[in-house]
């Protein structure tokens, strides 16, 4: 099961830790862990690199990594849609995410 903590405080999200395996498909060919990587990375490169907001950011080893040194409006906005867009996933395929939130 993939695991997708997120990072909040002061109401808004702040960054987002994502790890594990979906496990709906043998590595490399499943669509669970595909969408969720590319909605992942794509949040991290428009909040580092649109948006050039300072925050630690990786992936790697089966992590992948986006928190952000400060509460930025442009960040919580891009990643309240990735929360949405995992949930929707979460939605489609069941028992393959689990959300969790955490304040920081």
């Amino acid at each position: 099961m993939i695991s997708a903590e997120v990072y909040q405080s002061e109401k808004q999200f702040r960054g987002f830790r994502v790890t594990g395996h979906a496990g709906y498909a043998d590595s490399g060919q499943d669509i669970v862990c595909a969408a969720v990587t590319s909605a992942c990375m794509l949040a991290a490169n428009i909040i580092t690199d649109g948006f050039h907001i300072e925050a630690e950011a990786y992936a790697e080893d089966n992590v992948m990594l986006c928190v952000t040194d400060k509460p930025d409006e442009r960040a919580h906005a891009v990643m309240d849609m990735l929360v949405q867009q995992l949930g929707m996933i979460c939605g489609e395929y069941p028992e393959t995410i689990r959300i969790s939130y955490s304040e920081v």
